[in-house]
């Protein structure tokens, strides 16, 4: 049997954070994922993520923001409004002192230059294909066996970054608090005729947000939120069809829509883990809390676990003993609860149909861009600096 300071189970975006994190550390890590890396080329209709100035700075630290930088678009600003009303918030990056909010970044990009990182440093044992179907505790270590583990492994520490529906989680009967928003996210790209100008779009209709955020060129990322039996209906659609739907529901800012990338379709459910940690056990990104996709707090969220996690292990000889099960626990708590109260309120006050409910949106919106505190305090969560900083977030240019 193989020995491990720390297991990570999950290779995705967080869980190859996490190795990169510890490279420097001492520790023996193991990092677990059951699928092979996709292998894919850059396309102006790829998958992305917005990231935002916390996120930025602790890839910065980890060293791998460098080689995603190119392939990012900087969201220089962001303008939220609503359907039907003429209220709107704008927020700008010189506000905050930076040079962007935030920036949309290919996955491709993300997940492709951490896994490079992993391997040049040697900051983890990448096993994969590999899949854990077996997890005991004995006290000391957490025992791992499965598919491809060569007679199976052990480590101190077991992180489980394995997704919502994480498998491990499953394993310790941990429950969790699920909401199913009856909604689906249609994930797409379109060319735009007017320069997006680095501009991030949060626009809320009665159906669900629609987010339209900026890439290279006259290109940007849409994610559309709609209820699932509309977006059965709109994913039905021809491309002429579909874009002309959306372009009713967001209008014209960006001018005529010309064309429609590939469409992607994700239902959403906000998933809350009752337990940050188990014996020997600690849980991030998703397999923690996976959120609605309105304000992209989910992945930044995430990788904020993982910066906490690498901030406290360096003060404990053993890496799975209670007082830094404890920790973690204390330091993650106030920002996680923040973070999802946040988006669920934000869906919940904009799909809501009350009447009366508009008029009071409209005057807020107006109010959040006259309200000084109020606008500063709504954008350092968008920055992703809530309840508690990781280190590598910190003071960072």
């Amino acid at each position: 049997m193989n020995d491990y300071d720390l297991a990570i189970v999950g290779g995705g975006l967080v869980g190859a954070s996490l190795a990169v994190a510890l490279h420097g550390s001492g520790l023996r890590v193991a990092l677990i994922e059951a699928a092979a890396p996709p292998v894919a080329d850059a396309a102006w209709d790829e998958r992305c993520i917005g990231l935002n100035e916390a996120t930025r700075r602790i890839f910065d630290s980890l060293g791998v923001w460098g080689a995603m930088r190119g392939d990012a678009e900087a969201i220089a600003a962001t303008h939220v409004s609503e359907q039907g009303r003429f209220g709107v918030a704008r927020f700008h990056a010189s506000e905050a002192g930076l040079d962007a909010l935030g920036y949309n970044t290919p996955l491709r990009s993300i997940h492709g230059s951490l896994l490079q990182r992993v391997r040049d440093s040697g900051a983890a044992i990448l096993l994969c294909p590999a899949r854990v179907d077996e997890v005991q505790v004995d006290g000391e270590h957490v025992h791992l066996h499965g598919t491809a583990l060569d007679g199976g492994l052990r480590a101190r520490l077991l992180v489980a970054a394995d997704g919502a529906r994480s498998p491990i989680r499953q394993s310790f009967g941990i429950a969790t608090e699920a909401h199913d928003y009856a909604q689906t996210a249609i994930v797409s790209s379109v060319r735009t005729q007017r320069e997006h100008a680095g501009i991030a779009h949060e626009r809320f209709t009665p159906d669900g947000p629609i987010a339209v955020l900026p890439r290279p060129g006259r290109v940007c990322t849409v994610v559309w939120t709609v209820p699932t039996d509309v977006a059965e209906r709109l994913l039905a659609l021809s491309e002429a069809a579909f874009l002309q739907a959306l372009q009713a529901a967001f209008g014209h800012r960006l001018g005529q829509f010309s064309a429609l990338g590939r469409r992607g379709a994700y239902p959403l459910t906000r998933v809350l883990s009752t337990r940050l940690v188990a014996e020997r056990t600690v849980f991030v990104g998703n397999a923690a809390q996976t959120l609605h996709p309105v304000v992209a707090q989910g992945f930044n969220l995430g990788l904020r676990d993982v910066a906490t996690l690498a901030d406290l292990l360096p003060d404990y000889s053993d890496p799975g003993c209670a007082a830094l099960l404890h920790a973690y626990v204390d330091r993650r708590r106030d920002d996680r609860r923040q973070a999802a109260d946040f988006t669920d309120g934000l869906v919940r006050l904009f799909s809501n149909r009350v009447p009366g409910l508009g008029e009071l949106r409209h005057f807020g919106l107006s109010a959040l861009n006259l309200s000084g505190p109020l606008k500063r305090r709504m954008l350092q969560r968008s920055l992703g600096f809530g309840a508690h900083t990781p280190a590598a977030a910190r003071d960072r240019a």
